[in-house]
């Protein structure tokens, strides 16, 4: 049996995370007897019962160290810093908080793809082109490329939590790409590389730099705004395609707390399942919310026929940290074309991935996420009054069980003629 005296950080239970005891750990090892200044960005998490007295208490607590900062709030209950291990070590136990987390590092994770889903034909079939839907893209920001701004804008708005910018743009490319694989019209492409949602409003959240990664709070920030802002511009649905790894209950952890928000508040949450397959238990955050709707990939192998697809090796498996069955539903997301963004980091990475100059070929559930979104937006165009409840119950019953997962495969046609049943239980509720 160890004699060895635990530190403080090892006694500190549920008020500090996993992640950040672990960066305390390795702090430790540098600097044993924690002189350095050096400061930790943290989350920290008020106590339910944390008033303006006890808020403005532990802000100047923290103000009293010259190195240490706590200066945004980023949410109702939540504010993010820098604190040096000694801060937190002297704040862990103050009544105005509950949780301090280490605000870790969050990355970013169509030419027969939406035929093959069934998609383009209820473009054509019954007209539904997400039409009155805003997607709100949480990513790398957006490009106004001519597929979401001709013959119409469908930017309707852009928000930059990265570099402050007004005016729409994506310095990585990831989430133009993404805003394509949902809702792009193929207007450079003669209608081939056309998104399942190609009438549907768009929205570009910045919350990831040049390289695609962002910090927890940021994204937090992100989620926080469509929230905020859901009614001005009618945001019916967030997608997500980043994540980090999960070390903790969906109920603890900060992005998945905060998206089970917004979708509390009606917006529905699509999110990567992730990219760490064929492995079990890989599913990242916030994917692992059993709430939202967890997009795994598939590989369509170039083919219209769903006969011949298999779920991709890279994408994420189950279960989650909470032992929930994930992901809830599969869509295309290998070797997907879509919008490039002009001068972007993917492009000078990846010059071979370029398609006749206006396109780029990505793989990954980061482009079945997007695909999944624009297959709700047909589904509200449908039915406007479907719940994110209804939403995902619809999805999940509507797909086809053919990829020896729980879940299958998503199907618009199946998932729209359902939605638009539901509004004879709709009536009959009133």
């Amino acid at each position: 049996m160890s004699n060895r005296k635990r530190v403080w950080f090892e006694e500190a239970g549920r008020s500090l995370d996993p992640g950040l005891v672990e960066q305390l750990r390795l702090k430790r090892k540098e600097d044993p007897y924690e002189t350095s200044n050096e400061r930790l960005p943290v989350i920290v998490y008020y106590s339910k019962d944390s008033d303006d007295t006890k808020k403005k208490d532990l802000l100047t607590a923290c103000q009293a160290d010259n190195n240490s900062k706590l200066d945004k709030d980023i949410g109702r209950r939540t504010a993010r810093g820098n604190l040096t291990p000694q801060m937190i070590k002297q704040i862990k136990d103050h009544e105005a908080v509950d949780r301090i987390f280490y605000d870790r590092t969050v990355t970013a994770l169509l030419d027969v793809a939406s035929k093959q889903i069934g998609s383009v034909e209820l473009q054509e079939s019954a007209g539904l082109t997400g039409k009155d839907v805003t997607i709100a893209v949480i990513d790398t920001g957006i490009h106004p490329h001519s597929d979401l701004t001709k013959p119409n804008n469908r930017i309707i708005a852009f928000k930059d939590f990265i570099n402050n910018q007004e005016e729409p743009y994506d310095d990585n490319g990831h989430g133009t790409h993404c805003a394509g694989d949902a809702a792009g019209n193929g207007q450079q492409s003669d209608g081939l590389y056309v998104g399942p949602a190609p009438e549907a409003s768009i929205i570009g959240v910045k919350v990831l730099d040049k390289n695609g990664s962002g910090r927890l709070s940021t994204i937090i920030e992100g989620i926080e705004w469509c929230i905020s802002n859901k009614d001005e511009y009618n945001i019916r649905v967030i997608s997500l395609s980043l994540g980090a790894q999960a070390f903790e209950s969906f109920r603890d952890d900060p992005l998945s707390v905060a998206v089970e928000e917004a979708w509390h508040e009606g917006i529905v949450v699509c999110a990567a399942a992730g990219n760490s397959g064929p492995e079990q238990t890989t599913i990242s955050t916030p994917a692992i919310n059993p709430f939202i709707i967890t997009v795994g990939s598939t590989m369509d192998q170039n083919t219209e026929a769903r006969s011949d697809d298999q779920i991709a090796e890279y994408s994420s498996r189950g279960p989650t940290v909470d032992s929930f069955v994930k992901p809830d539903i599969y869509a295309p997301g290998t070797d997907i074309i879509s919008l490039l963004a002009p001068g972007s980091a993917l492009e000078q990475e990846l010059p071979e991935q370029v398609i006749d100059e206006n396109y780029l070929q990505l793989s990954g559930t980061s482009m079945a996420t997007p695909i999944c979104a624009g297959v709700i937006a047909q589904m509200l165009e449908a039915n406007p009054n479907l719940s994110p409840n209804d939403i995902k119950s619809i999805l999940k019953s509507s797909s086809e069980p053919m990829l020896n997962d729980i879940w299958g495969y998503i199907e618009a046609n199946g998932a729209v003629e359902m939605a638009k049943k539901y509004t004879v239980y709709q009536k009959a509720a009133r």
